[in-house]
């Protein structure tokens, strides 16, 4: 196998995995700052929901009046005044520029009255804080949004406390968000997003929804135009804070109907809900590395219960994904029948091109691997068009270090050395700077080479 195609292989599962900020030597550092800046996204173009209104209002119920893990919520709860951010503790530059983005996408997409202040008391306080301050608190959490706090630190002191109980909650007036500043940008990006919609809207998670952050699968990682259709509803005038679920159900079909008229002529799909058992199993499959025995059963596990259960969707293809994943280094053959499977599903299920382009990164490593770049250059330009609509910059990257070598393989060595330089700019972006210097430069910048020839 090309040296090449093992360094992608490694970014791949990279890109699924949070990156840990580490202290870099001088010399790494100087060849650092002779890499091009980080990229980042500018236009934001979301793909409209393509699904019935009639699905749209049973998600809206359930975002809104159960948590993930099952406790359900009494009242509708939301900010009945215009909505004030502030941005405290030790946030980056791209921080701040993502937030100003998002903010913008949320008065124009969900019409939301929400904006930025400099000081005072805020309703939602964004804190960047160290991942290991965070971790402190919740071992497995990226980030996280509280009710009633404006600080960690008063978040730490009350936890205990019914205040910062969500199914205590009656309304919303203060919330505060964490997010790690010591991690990629990307990362910190896509905390603000899932957190800040939270902090506005829906408190649940999904499996069922395939175009949508409000699902742990982690597939989507920025705002969706379902995501943004969501919000703008939970604002609507004919919404307001303490109603009941059964008055919240009775009134969100009109407005779904005003908001996006397009959903009232598409039919309406049988869904059906998604097992704790399914939900245990997948956490349980996930992590970094090859896989242990233990994710490997519990990969297994969700498979079996999605066949029993007749799934056709997303769902029965995400654990032949994660199987997939597992076995790629120690039986790729095996990895790439997964994939197929997972393909199979993917394919016949609406609103899944970013989940088939995730696969697409595993399935053309492997080609590559086997000198057949030529034949994947156009599955790989879809999926480049896939993930730059998505703003997703990790993936993005890999598929262009998957294009340079497919371009070189092609007998383009000048197309292939401008897609590789494209690709650092949102590998910085995606990865974080330590990776793109430790992964990618000393193999990068040489260019790629088989082993046969020294590589």
């Amino acid at each position: 196998m090309m040296r090449w195609g093992a360094l992608v292989l490694a970014l791949t599962l990279s890109a699924c995995a949070s990156v840990d900020t580490i202290e870099l030597p001088a010399e790494v550092k100087f060849v650092e700052s002779s890499l091009p800046p980080a990229k980042s996204f500018s236009t934001s173009r979301p793909t409209p929901p393509a699904r019935s209104n009639k699905n749209i209002a049973a998600d809206f119920v359930l975002l809104h009046f159960e948590l993930e893990g099952g406790a359900q919520l009494p009242v509708f709860t939301r900010f009945e005044t215009p909505v004030t951010v502030r941005l405290t503790g030790t946030p980056t530059a791209s921080m701040q520029r993502d937030l100003t983005r998002l903010l913008g996408r949320l008065q124009r997409e969900a019409r939301i009255d929400i904006r930025q202040i400099k000081e005072g008391q805020a309703n939602i306080t964004i804190e960047a804080v160290s991942q290991k301050q965070i971790h402190r608190i919740l071992p497995n959490a990226a980030c996280f949004v509280v009710p009633n706090a404006s600080s960690l630190e008063e978040y730490s002191r009350d936890r205990r406390k019914p205040k910062s109980s969500w199914t205590e909650l009656r309304s919303r007036e203060r919330l505060g968000i964490f997010v790690p500043f010591d991690v990629s940008p990307q990362e910190m990006r896509d905390c603000l997003h899932e957190e800040l919609a939270q902090a506005l809207g829906p408190l649940n998670d999904l499996y069922h929804l395939p175009d949508s952050v409000f699902n742990d699968d982690n597939i989507h990682t920025v705002l969706t135009g379902f995501d943004m259709l969501i919000l703008r509803a939970a604002y609507a005038p004919e919404l307001r804070t303490g109603m009941t679920r059964d008055q919240v159900a009775a009134v969100i079909p009109g407005v779904l109907t005003r908001l996006n008229p397009r959903g009232d002529r598409l039919p309406a799909q049988q869904i059906s809900d998604t097992p704790r058992e399914w939900i245990d199993a997948i956490q349980k499959s996930l992590g970094p590395g090859p896989g242990s025995p233990r994710q490997k059963r519990a990969a297994r596990k969700a498979a079996q219960i999605g066949q029993q259960l007749g799934w056709t969707d997303h769902r029965r293809a995400y654990p032949h994904y994660l199987m997939g994943r597992m076995a790629q280094f120690n039986d790729p053959e095996e990895a790439q029948r997964q994939y197929q499977i997972a393909l199979q599903y993917l394919k016949a299920t609406p609103g899944t091109e970013v989940h088939r382009a995730h696969v697409t990164t595993q399935t053309a490593a492997f080609a590559l691997a086997h000198d057949q770049g030529p034949s994947i250059l156009p599955q790989v330009d879809n999926a480049i068009n896939v993930m730059t609509r998505a703003e997703n910059a990790s993936i993005l990257a890999t598929l262009l270090l998957l294009k340079s070598e497919a371009l070189r393989q092609a007998g383009k060595p000048e197309q292939a050395r401008a897609v590789r330089l494209d690709s650092l700019g949102w590998a910085r972006y995606g990865f974080g700077s330590d990776v793109v210097v430790q992964s990618l430069t000393q193999s990068v910048a040489s260019g790629p080479r088989s082993s046969s020839t020294g590589g």
